[in-house]
Order: C-alpha cells, then structure tokens, then sequence
C-alpha cells in the first residue's frame, strides 16, 4: 500500500510524502534510502495478505517511516523516526498513531510478542534483503558499510561480526512464510560474510 492510500484509510492527509522523500534521498544514505523503504512496504503487505485494511494501513505507514530518520545510530534513530511518523500523521487518530510507534520501535531489537501479526510482517519484510541473491546481499553489505564510515576498517570489522555472530545465533524470521521464503539464503550470506570478516582479522574458524 503506498503512503497517500495508508494515510487516507486511517482519515490523515499524505502531505508528509515530500518530507518523507526528502528524509530518505539524504546524501549519506547507501541502503536506507526510500528503495528499501519501498521494498519493505511490499513484501510486509505480502506477509499481511488477508489483514483487514486498517491494519494494512498502518502497517503500510509504520513500513514508509521505519528508517525516515537514520544516522547509523541504532536505537536513536528508530526511536527519531517514531517521533517523526507521530507529527506526519495529522488527523489520524490516537489508536492508530501509538500502533504505528509501536511498530517502528520494536525495529530497535526486532522483537515483539508471537502473536502481533502486524510487528511479524514488519520485522521479517525488514531483514527480507539477507535472504536477497548473493550479488543483491553484496551491495546491501557495502551500503551499510558506507553509511558506518566514520568508524575505522577494524572498529567496524568488530562490530560486524558481532552483529552476524548475534543474527546467525537465533532464528532470523517469525513467520514460516518468511522463513521459507528467506532463511535459506539469509543464513548462506551471513555465514559468507561473517567469514570474509574473520578472515580479515586473522581469524580461520
């Protein structure tokens, strides 16, 4: 569902868009730019298939808005990026605005209770591009790459083999139609790149 549909179904106006646009074209951005924006929009409304309209409307706007402010600042910007979508939102009522929150903020640690479809469709159309070709999964880990720039090669090493040590440790996706769809490749890729990262600090596990 696109941003001016979403925010129409829950009685709010789409006049955000042009800010919204211009949040995600920020010249520091590489990956989270309004393509993976889109692309999450997609493939959680594919996971939702079958929800009732409000519910994918909010989903939808929770999708467009999860990474509207990004700094490579974990925690802060999700928690900037719920700001944001609240005062986007005009018009739309309290419920709605506080789901649409809820759902940004649980991308901090992509965790939610097993029973929240709405948060399952989001996480798992989230880390949708691990499970990408292995050619889509290169250009993905050079764009994070690019966007940490002003850490150092061996900071950075360090704190990415921590992030794929702590993603490969535990189930990736909360629905089966993810992991059907994703695991398989999602773990062959961060295997790949997790070994490429061990290697380079000496390390031939």
């Amino acid at each position: 569902m696109q941003w001016p549909d979403a925010v129409a179904a829950l009685g709010g106006t789409s006049a955000a868009w042009p800010r919204l646009e211009a949040r995600y074209a920020e010249p520091h951005r590489r990956y989270h730019t309004l393509t993976h924006a889109a692309a999450v929009a997609r493939d959680s409304a594919w996971l939702a298939d079958g929800l009732a309209e409000t519910d994918r409307a909010i989903l939808a706007i929770a999708a467009w808005t999860h990474d509207v402010v990004y700094d490579a600042k974990p925690g802060e910007d999700e928690r900037a990026s719920a700001a944001w979508a609240r005062k986007a939102l005009d018009g739309v009522a309290e419920a709605h605005v506080e789901r649409v929150e809820g759902l940004i903020l649980a991308t901090i640690g992509h965790d939610a209770p097993p029973d929240d479809l709405l948060a399952t469709a989001l996480l798992d159309a989230d880390l949708a591009i691990l499970g990408a070709s292995e050619a889509q999964y290169a250009v993905y880990a050079r764009g994070v790459r690019e966007e940490y720039a002003k850490y150092p090669d061996d900071v950075w090493r360090e704190g990415r083999i921590a992030v794929l040590e702590r993603m490969l440790s535990r189930p990736l996706y909360r629905s089966e139609t993810a992991r059907t769809r994703w695991a398989s490749a999602a773990e062959k890729n961060l295997t790949a790149e997790l070994t490429h990262w061990r290697r380079a600090r000496g390390d031939h596990r």
